[in-house]
């Protein structure tokens, strides 16, 4: 594909040659001639010097005119957004394959008779549907995976090898899930009993995941006691993340590794928790918070838009201005220590003299 087609697809200007042949993506460090990369973050800029790429995506922010007298072989294609740019390249030269690759019904899927099973959809090798299962048209569910009864798969959804979905969940359009995750186990719910032994809370409610969410690996999402848990449309969870019984994560949230949702929690609208952020149970969280990686959340957030780091969780000015008083505490202890010595040794000074008596 000539560069100046590929600046016509990304609404894209170019500076430099347009007539220059593009065979692959790659990235920056790695790529070779005939390949185009992309600089979306200016810390990485000292690589357009060195990149082997035939034509770098960036933006209006990077000096080109410094670059362009460096790199005279090395095409431009300037756009609003390199690195959305640079994910529709990679679809238009490694497009994914529909379902992929999976396609009909492998022979030895077990599907029960009164499965509802599209016509277009692609079961693979032993594949469990149960009683009463709706699969729509275009959903892909890979290499042992295990639907139970009662349970739906929406339209054009992607499955991967060895998910669970339990009985009674519902998985909208265009959900993607990956290997090994988990819908729908029971909820961590338990008595304690007089005795001192627990009495197990039977797990009635469902698992309801809307359209567009994509769950990373090893994920698990706990059915709700009574009622649903839910995931909201668009929600994007990565690998490792367990979300309680009865939690609901609203719409366009996302949610980084090995993160925790206790039971009964609500996170907002367009919130962002990173890695091993936990929350506790029965909070809310406001929509657009932000989480910072490893924090504990202890209680609700209701104001909306804010930053959260640290354990426990404060705002991230307040948490920056706690751990620089602790960098200083040390020193501080020091201080303490001279003062206090000083102070004895005045005492000491200060105290009245006995006056021996003749």
């Amino acid at each position: 594909m000539k560069l100046s087609d590929i600046a016509k697809l990304v609404d894209g200007e170019i500076v430099g040659e347009g007539n220059v042949d593009i065979r692959q993506v790659a990235k920056i460090e790695e790529a070779r001639p005939g390949d185009i990369t992309f600089l979306a973050n200016l810390k990485y800029k000292k690589y357009v010097v060195t990149t082997l790429a035939s034509a770098v995506l960036v933006s209006k922010e990077l000096p080109l005119q410094e670059f362009a007298q460096r790199r005279k072989a090395l095409s431009f294609v300037v756009v609003p957004d390199p690195y959305r740019s640079f994910l529709r390249l990679i679809d238009t030269f490694q497009p994914a394959p529909a379902g992929a690759g999976l396609k009909g019904i492998h022979p030895s899927a077990v599907i029960a008779p009164s499965a509802l099973v599209d016509a277009d959809a692609a079961i693979g090798a032993f594949v469990a549907i149960g009683e009463g299962c709706r699969i729509g048209p275009g959903a892909a569910i890979h290499e042992g995976t295990v639907i139970g009864e009662g349970a739906e798969v929406g339209e054009d959804s992607l499955l991967y090898p060895n998910v669970s979905v339990r009985e009674g969940c519902r998985i909208g359009s265009r959900v993607v899930i990956h290997s090994g995750t988990v819908i729908g186990s029971d909820g961590f719910g338990f008595a304690p009993k007089p005795d001192g032994t627990y009495e197990k809370i039977p797990q009635r409610g469902i698992v309801v995941i809307e359209d567009d969410v994509e769950i990373g690996a090893n994920c698990t999402i706990d059915r709700a006691t009574i009622g649903e848990t839910h995931i909201g449309k668009g929600v994007k969870l990565d690998n490792l993340i367990q979300i309680g019984h009865n939690v609901v994560i609203s719409e366009n949230t996302v949610i980084a590794a090995q993160s925790g949702v206790s039971g009964s929690t609500k996170v907002g609208k367009n919130c962002s928790l990173g890695g091993q952020v936990g929350l506790t149970g029965h909070i809310q969280i406001a929509e657009q918070t932000k989480i910072g990686a490893q924090s504990g959340v202890g209680k609700s957030i209701t104001e909306p838009g804010k930053t959260y780091f640290g354990y426990p969780a404060r705002e991230v000015r307040e948490t920056l201005r706690i751990e620089a008083a602790l960098a200083r505490l040390p020193a501080l202890l020091g201080q303490v220590r001279e003062l206090t010595n000083r102070v004895q040794e005045l005492e000491k000074s200060l105290r009245p003299r006995k006056i021996r008596k003749k």
